[in-house]
């Protein structure tokens, strides 16, 4: 291994805490040959992620939630599945700036990526309280401004479609044998929670470059592009940090970390530092003004596939991206709107690259794609009957 790897691998280590050996390994039941209590098979050196103890991992649960996710059944109006905004080749997003609900509703914020979503430690992107798979599955399920998918109203009628599915309500009984009734909304969320828990991601160049021996597994450019997103200089890493590169993560036999949102300065409506309604961030659930703009760092791992950016999608590509964050956040370019401004994360302070360094930072961005993962969820979606 080259001395730029050792480096890079070593102040690496300090951020994502432990190395990978993902292989060839497939996290998700693909049928109910494997029965009984789900044995974890994830990146070497990851965590075990969390698993409420009402709700216990089993293949028969995943599978079952495997199903459902992809059924457009599960909608008010059978149009939508949980895929149509979560679709796997897009890392499990959907390409849009705003995501899109039953009857064409917009949603005001883009689709996040349900990559290692078990380790979270909040879900959704500015919640503080949201912390259970479970509990947020009731959002797009549930939410009626704007519809999502549109379950409220019309329970019955999408259990009567399910219970009508012969082969579905086997799955049901062999992952929920001892309840009555078994075709329940409650256990409609459960197996979703369970199977979305298993989509664990830890195999791209990166990992397998800094974690796994393999010296090659990154070029010139990305090893490049690597120095550049842990230096000190343009602390990437100090808001997309640990294995998961993100903000903070739970897993089993941790303790609830603190939540961190941050505003980065995106926006400064009227010179004020207001964000548009009702993307006000974690000031739309506090109701106070030092929480405005503030919201959840995202996952960078697949961040290549989950095009446009940012909690509306407002910024295009990575390469708009890295401008932003460059100039300290675009609302505050403008001299005009410096002290508005003064409420964005003191991280926010900007930096300079050349032509060059921006294109490694980028190519490095893009090893973080994880093909395996992609190429296995994308070929589990394609064997749906």
């Amino acid at each position: 291994m080259v001395k730029t790897n050792s480096l890079v691998a070593a102040v690496a280590a300090m951020f994502l805490a432990a190395g990978c050996d993902y292989g060839l390994r497939d996290n998700t039941a693909s049928n109910l040959e494997r029965q009984g209590e789900y044995v974890w098979q994830v990146p070497k050196g990851f965590p075990i992620p969390t698993v409420p103890d009402d709700n216990p991992m089993t293949w028969e649960k995943i599978e079952l939630g495997r199903q459902l996710f992809y059924d457009p059944r599960l909608s008010g109006d059978g149009s939508v599945s949980c895929a149509s905004c979560h679709q796997p080749e897009l890392a499990f997003t959907d390409g849009r700036h705003q995501a899109k609900g039953i009857n064409g509703h917009i949603h005001p914020r883009s689709a996040m990526s349900l990559t290692n979503v078990a380790y979270n430690a909040t879900l959704g992107w500015d919640d503080s309280t949201l912390t259970r798979l479970e509990d947020q599955m009731l959002i797009p399920l549930y939410n009626t401004q704007p519809p999502e998918m549109g379950v409220t109203g019309h329970e019955k009628e999408i259990l009567a479609r399910l219970k009508k599915d012969l082969r579905l309500r086997r799955f049901f009984q062999s992952a929920f044998p001892r309840d009555n009734p078994q075709v329940t909304m409650r256990n409609v969320i459960y197996a979703l929670a369970s199977f979305e828990r298993t989509l664990v991601s830890g195999n791209s160049p990166y990992d397998r470059w800094a974690y796994g021996a393999d010296p090659n597994a990154l070029d010139t450019d990305q090893r490049a592009g690597a120095r550049l997103f842990f230096s000190k200089r343009l602390s990437c890493f100090r808001c997309h940090a640990g294995f998961n590169l993100s903000g903070p993560v739970k897993y089993a036999g941790s303790k609830l970390p603190e939540a961190r949102f941050h505003n980065t300065a995106l926006y400064s409506e009227g010179g004020t530092g207001a964000y548009p309604e009702p993307n006000t961030g974690l000031h739309r659930h506090t109701g106070r003004s030092g929480d405005m703009g503030k919201f959840r760092a995202p996952t960078l791992r697949n961040i290549a596939l989950t095009a446009p950016y940012m909690h509306d999608g407002s910024i295009a590509t990575l390469e708009e991206v890295l401008d932003h964050y460059a100039s300290g956040g675009r609302a505050c370019a403008d001299p005009q709107t410096a002290a508005p401004c003064s409420n964005s994360d003191p991280l926010m302070t900007g930096f300079e690259l050349t032509p060059e360094q921006k294109r490694q930072l980028i190519t490095f961005l893009h090893a973080l794609t994880d093909q395996t993962f992609i190429q296995q969820a994308v070929e589990q979606a394609v064997r749906m009957p």
